[in-house]
């Protein structure tokens, strides 16, 4: 028995051993050229490019959202920022009147509820740290209440030295270099996120001049140091020993900053690619993602197969022994663990949906890629363009009116995703001014930015359109749910009422389910914190019929709607079905079905009353 037990021990120390450490280091707002492995040649970066001929260099790698708060929840969840109801960054952009069309609520955090990779690593015994940026909440949706064992989040902004650069870099890496010394045991999770590249930035004049030839010599400096640090993190593997057992990642939220948004900026260019950082055109899109898993990846293999980041979640999952079929929720990204080690990668479109308007000039639309061909479509006047990637990588042909058929089924399948993840709709602005619309949209397209020797070339002739831009949301209120404020109602406190109906915990599931009679019902008993007018979404999911029709009843009104199909019971969509007025004080929120035509109502994870606009 005792020999049983000792050779049990011993394997099951073999195989903690054996689960690969994870080291994610994410730039911010670097953009898919600013490496030199990548083609940029005034802006040196010798370490990654080393890191990059040690592992897989992807060409065509892609973010989630080309903004970074939604990046990075998509990092974080594997999910697609259009699912989470999480589009623009935090604390997010006003309306106004230059806007043709106004914006959905957004969500204004990464909810608790949301699984992260770093919950998901740390219930397989991994040590998890964050170091960085976070960007997905603050008090109460800290990296420590998702999923993180630590976080330091530094400094955004430092003044350079000869010790540190003007984004807290160096310090940042001190303190990633002293928790792989804790953990180097592992398996664990680093997730370094650096501020660099993001504006404002500084370099000392010497470091500047090194780089006097360079598109923008300060930025230039910037890099290099981010690249010196990311080597410190290199040569750290390497001194403990960990480089064989190791996955180590690099990429960047979103694409590169190709306008002018603060003094001394645009930060770079993004050329040959069109627009940058805010835009569904490919220069805000693609961004650079090195891997390096050896023994899996061969060295230096450059691949132009279409990648997203929320790949990154379902693939490290499978890389520490992880059964997909058994995570929270949907996953939309697919794992690139097999496609790693040298296996095939069916083809797939990708799919983006941005509903929202940007600092750079961005305005709401979605895109889609299928193969060469990538079809943006926009929302203020329902225009597609269309574009083959293959002949055209700058975007500067639109092929929609030749190919009108193409166009007509890549819309179809566009609409159709939008509808399988719930992704928000904009609405007309009834305060729209199209004097200063145009002035922003029409008369200079931001996207177009491009072909200027220098930053400063750049920033001399946008000077006007950004103090427009700046103007034109001066004094709007962001459209988020606030971090208090919003009521959630989640499945697990509800009350059952009936006879099948119950709460489902496992991890996959976290769920009302069982919902097999029309008869059975669910409420919540709340506090109403402060009286006013509330919108309420439900998170559903169904089979593929769909179609029960259900009513929620609260505060002496009834919404109503038809549960849509998603695919699968645990496959969630968010919804808002409608607003209330409601007092303060107690209340109870019921929700009944009124008929069920498949094998069941639907699978119910929250209800959420959120204070209107």
């Amino acid at each position: 028995m005792l020999r049983f037990i000792f050779t049990l021990i011993l394997s099951l120390s073999f195989a903690r051993a054996e689960r690969p450490n994870i080291v994610l280091i994410l730039a911010d707002d670097l953009g898919v050229n600013d490496l030199s492995c990548y083609g940029r040649k005034d802006q040196p970066t010798p370490n990654l490019d080393k890191l990059g001929s040690e592992g897989v260099r992807f060409t065509s790698a892609y973010c989630a959202q080309p903004i970074c708060s939604p990046s990075r929840a998509a990092l974080m969840t594997g999910k697609s920022p259009a699912r989470l109801h999480l589009t623009n960054f935090l604390p997010g952009r006003g309306d106004s009147p230059a806007q043709r069309l106004t914006q959905p609520i957004i969500e204004g955090q990464l909810p608790l509820e949301e699984v992260t990779v770093a919950e998901r690593l740390r219930e397989a015994g991994y040590a998890t740290g964050h170091i960085g940026k976070w960007h997905l909440g603050n008090k109460g949706f800290s990296p420590t209440e998702q999923g993180f064992d630590f976080t330091y989040a530094g400094k955004a902004n430092t003044k350079p030295s000869a010790t540190e650069g003007s984004k807290g870099e160096y310090d940042l890496t001190a303190h990633a270099e002293q928790w792989l010394d804790e953990h180097r045991a592992g398996p664990f999770f680093l997730y370094l996120a650096h501020n660099t590249p993001h504006i404002p930035f500084a370099a000392l004049d010497e470091d500047a001049a090194r780089h006097r030839d360079a598109f923008h010599p300060v930025y230039a400096s910037v890099i290099e140091h981010m690249d010196r640090c990311v080597g410190r993190i290199m040569a750290k593997i390497d001194t403990l020993g960990l480089r064989e057992r190791t996955i180590f990642i690099f990429t960047s939220d979103n694409g590169g900053l190709h306008v002018l948004e603060f003094p001394g900026t645009p930060a770079t260019h993004n050329t040959p690619f069109r627009a940058g950082k805010g835009y569904l055109y490919e220069g805000g899109l693609r961004v650079p993602l090195i891997v390096r898993w050896p023994g899996t990846v061969k060295p230096a293999w450059v691949n132009d197969t279409p990648v997203v980041l929320t790949d990154l979640v379902p693939t490290l999952l499978e890389a520490a022994g992880m059964d997909l079929a058994k995570q929270v929720g949907p996953l939309d990204g697919v794992s690139l663990a097999k496609f790693l080690a040298g296996g095939a990668l069916p083809a797939r479109p990708l799919f983006w949906h941005f509903p929202n308007y940007t600092n750079q000039g961005g305005r709401p639309a979605s895109a889609m890629r299928e193969g060469e061909w990538k079809l943006v479509e926009h929302f203020e006047d329902g225009k597609a363009e269309l574009f083959n990637l293959a002949k055209d990588v700058s975007e500067t042909t639109d092929l929609a009116g030749k190919e009108s058929a193409r166009v007509a089924e890549m819309k179809g399948k566009l609409a159709a995703w939008r509808a399988s993840v719930g992704a928000q709709e904009t609405k007309p602005n009834p305060a729209f001014n199209a004097a200063k619309h145009r002035t922003l949209y029409v008369d200079r397209d931001s996207s177009k930015i491009g072909g200027a020797a220098t930053a400063g070339a750049v920033e001399r002739e946008w000077t006007d359109w950004r103090a427009a831009m700046n103007e034109a949301v001066k004094g709007s209120r962001a459209i988020v749910t606030p971090a208090q404020g919003d009521v959630r109602l989640l499945a697990k406190d509800a009350q059952v009422h009936g006879e099948k109906l119950r709460y489902e915990p496992q991890p996959q599931k976290n769920t009302l389910g069982f919902w097999t009679r029309a008869e059975d019902w669910a409420s919540w008993d709340f506090d109403l914190p402060k009286a006013g007018r509330y919108e309420v979404e439900v998170l559903q999911g169904c089979g593929n019929a769909g179609g029960a029709e259900v009513v929620v009843e609260v505060g002496g009104q009834t919404l109503r709607f038809t549960v849509i199909g998603t695919g699968h019971f645990q496959n969630f969509i968010q919804r808002t079905i409608g607003a209330v007025d409601l007092p303060a004080g107690k209340q109870t929120l019921a929700v009944k079905p009124q008929s069920k035509p498949g094998n069941a109502v639907m699978d119910l994870r929250r209800v959420v009353l959120r204070p209107a606009p």
